[in-house]
């Protein structure tokens, strides 16, 4: 589907499929193949100014400055870990707004976590990005370009993303799935979307939507509670799509893609790690073919949760004498709060 996104006035043209470039080339008038060279400039060199494009010719620059804009992002702060070369970037955006992204660093290569809203409107109680409220949408181009900068930047090739930052991904549908159409490009990046990740807090339409264009992503699903009135207390989504509806969505996503569905699952001591909360994740999932994937909770001012390594190995251990494939999330970026969410409201954005 057509979609023209404008920016002070100006068509944004990272946010254009390349049908959508030749189209709209050839109705200025100019040859088809002049998108093809355009969107290797704007995806695979990755320039940030149309001057740059020195295989087109001045009149041709001149006419993109005229109509389109290459939206771009500042990095307002960048943090640097010192112990596992994690790179956490805070980026203001062209009306601005502020978001973040981390880089890190695996031995298959570097993944980068991306935003894809500016706040968050789920409310999920232990989370960060949700407590100074929701702003607006991420555009496509936004979402490319936390890639394309921390790329840039870092000097380290990006292979694959994870749409985990700020906001809830089905919550911005429509621009996320076209960040996958461009991030996917053969002529772009060509990032296989079997290396790109989404995680939701359950919002279950929308997993149905998704299930049905076969993408190829992986499904991670912010769980963090095994019944209904523990999750809802925690995760208001939970009181729209209980967990019930969103199990069997889950199952019905990996019936339709064939890919693994990870559950996300947040040790909080006290509110979910106790043996019985085992047993009731192991009686939700059973017979399921997905994984459980144990955080240990991130502190946050607002709220006293609280989660040790302890807590969450003893849960690990109870999980796996019940049959469940589990692990634990490694830690990343510890010394510069690399969980999304934290920097902005740090800074106090």
């Amino acid at each position: 589907m057509r979609q023209t996104v404008l920016i002070n006035g100006k068509t944004d043209i990272l946010s254009m499929t390349l049908p959508e470039l030749e189209e709209t080339l050839e109705s200025m008038g100019e040859k088809k193949f002049r998108a093809r060279q355009i969107y290797e400039w704007l995806h695979v060199k990755q320039v940030v100014d149309f001057s740059s494009m020195t295989n087109l010719s001045a009149q041709l620059r001149a006419r993109l400055d005229e109509f389109f804009c290459i939206n771009s992002l500042f990095i307002a702060k960048r943090l640097a870990s010192c112990t596992d070369n994690t790179l956490k970037y805070l980026y203001r955006l062209y009306d601005g707004e502020h978001v973040e992204s981390v880089l890190m660093e695996y031995e298959h290569g570097n993944t980068l976590c991306i935003s894809t809203q500016v706040g968050c409107k789920m409310g999920c109680s232990f989370c960060a990005s949700t407590k100074a409220g929701f702003c607006r949408d991420l555009l496509p181009s936004e979402m490319l370009m936390q890639i394309y900068t921390a790329q840039r930047d870092s000097g380290r090739k990006i292979s694959g993303v994870v749409l985990m930052g700020i906001g809830e991904p089905l919550d911005n549908y429509d621009n996320v799935v076209r960040f996958f159409e461009l991030v996917s490009s053969p002529e772009g990046m060509n990032i296989s979307l079997r290396h790109v990740s989404l995680s939701t807090c359950g919002l279950v339409p929308k997993i149905y939507e998704l299930a049905k264009l076969k993408l190829g992503i992986t499904l991670s699903v912010s769980l963090h509670s095994a019944d209904n009135e523990s999750r809802s207390s925690i995760m208001p989504v939970n009181n729209k799509y209980d967990i019930y509806e969103l199990v069997t969505a889950c199952r019905d996503y990996f019936k339709a893609t064939g890919r693994r569905v990870s559950f996300e699952y947040a040790v909080i001591e006290g509110v979910n790690d106790s043996y019985e909360d085992a047993k009731k994740l192991a009686a939700l999932l059973d017979g399921m073919m997905c994984h459980v994937n144990l955080i240990p909770v991130n502190k946050i001012d607002e709220r006293d949760y609280r989660s040790s390594r302890r807590s969450t190995m003893r849960f690990k251990e109870t999980l796996e004498k019940l049959k469940m494939n589990v692990t634990v999330r490694r830690t990343l970026g510890a010394d510069i709060n690399a969980a999304c969410g934290q920097l902005r409201r740090q800074y106090g954005i």
